[in-house]
């Protein structure tokens, strides 16, 4: 009879071990992050989760930050703010090719967790890849590639990570940190800050920015797990994978839009003020509105007809505004509409008074922008002080 019994606990508990084998097989994690690239969608950097398994020569890395091409209407649904991302699984050998091509370098760090928590992080892996699940709503700042490590993570450990306690004062915005990467890129900068709105002016907690993943990177590797009193390091030092030197970015002053807007306005007053004919100056502006009217409709869609949180409540949209197209069609059928040539006027006067008078969350390259706005609708306006009234 105790021999039985003895054999029906051997049974129970190898059935047990089945079920949960990442206990016993000798599974770890690491954080995996990648340097920003040269492209505009790898100038932030990548974050991904890498699994082992020695024992049973399993390696894996999982990737949040995967979509598909193929999708139907891919551009739209971008543009839109709908298109689904998805956690895909590769082998660390795959993963690493696209790094090597691109001459990025590829880091990674043990994460500090015990059988229960790698069990625990090995079942939302799971639950996340399964199909129902590994499709999600990608959003820059609060739910892309990093941001769904950083979450895994936190749910695997139990609620006993414990961050820094961090200074509320000098707290950067989003907009602060994501132009921390664009610094070498100032026409995406410019781009970047003409589309989005003032959700990027919200300051961003310690949490908050692991939204980037040399941020994710940075403040793990500074968080503690408390296990009943006993403070663990949640990361390892990081460990090279991939190494290249960083890439050097280099851009010429007569390259940047600010240089090349303000000698357009240059040009522009110098040409218009020396050809004063009907002819050259209803040309002149209908390239101008059209251009001008192409950004207030791109304006108008950001604020009012995409997904995308961060692009709305755009204060741009006060000199890019939906009353330039009307002037563009008053040029075009040669009316003397200057009421409406008046109002975008003065809303650029106030742009204007605005960006100077609080520079933060506008470029300087708007300036140049402004003033052409403002010289070429004050001109169509009517007022007798203007030498280049029309």
């Amino acid at each position: 009879m105790k021999k039985m019994v003895f054999t029906l606990v051997l049974l129970a508990a190898a059935g047990f071990m089945k079920l949960f084998p990442q206990q016993e097989s000798g599974y770890e994690a690491f954080l995996i992050t990648c340097s920003p690239g040269t492209e505009t969608y790898s100038i932030y950097g990548h974050s991904a989760l890498r699994i082992t398994n020695n024992s049973e020569k399993k390696d894996s890395v999982y990737n949040w930050g995967v979509f598909d091409f193929s999708t139907p209407h891919f551009v739209w649904k971008f543009a839109k703010g709908r298109l689904n991302y998805m956690l895909d699984a590769s082998s660390l050998k795959n993963f690493l090719e696209d790094y090597y091509i691109e001459k990025r370098s590829v880091y990674e760090q043990k994460i500090n967790f015990e059988p229960d928590e790698i069990q625990k992080l090995l079942f939302l892996i799971r639950e996340n890849m399964k199909p129902e699940n590994k499709y999600y709503r990608y959003d820059f700042f609060y739910d892309d590639c990093s941001t769904r490590i950083r979450d895994i993570i936190e749910k695997s450990a139990g609620g006993r990570i414990a961050y820094p306690m961090a200074s509320e004062k000098n707290q950067p915005s989003f907009r602060d940190k994501v132009t921390e990467y664009q610094m070498s890129y100032p026409w995406l900068n410019f781009g970047i800050d003409l589309i989005m709105g003032t959700p990027g002016e919200k300051k961003a907690s310690y949490r908050d920015r692991m939204f980037l993943p040399l941020d994710l990177q940075n403040e793990l590797s500074e968080a503690i797990i408390n296990r009943d009193g006993r403070l663990v390091p949640l990361l390892r030092n990081p460990m090279t994978l991939v190494r290249f030197e960083p890439a050097q970015v280099k851009q010429s002053f007569l390259e940047t839009p600010i240089f090349l807007f303000s000698l357009l306005f240059i040009l522009i007053l110098a040409i218009l003020s020396a050809f004063r004919g009907k002819t050259i100056n209803r040309i002149a502006d209908i390239t101008i509105f059209s251009l001008y009217s192409a950004l207030a409709l791109l304006m108008i869609f950001f604020n009012f007809f995409t997904d995308h949180i961060e692009m709305q409540r755009n204060l741009n949209i006060l000199w890019l505004n939906p009353i330039i197209p009307i002037c563009l069609a008053a040029v075009i059928l040669d009316k003397k509409w200057q009421a409406w040539f008046r109002i975008v006027f003065y809303l650029s006067i106030i742009s204007f008074a605005i960006q100077i008078i609080f520079p933060h969350g506008f470029n300087s390259a708007f300036i140049p922008l402004l003033l052409i706005l403002m010289v070429r609708s004050s001109a169509r306006a009517g007022f007798s002080w203007n030498p280049l009234s029309v």
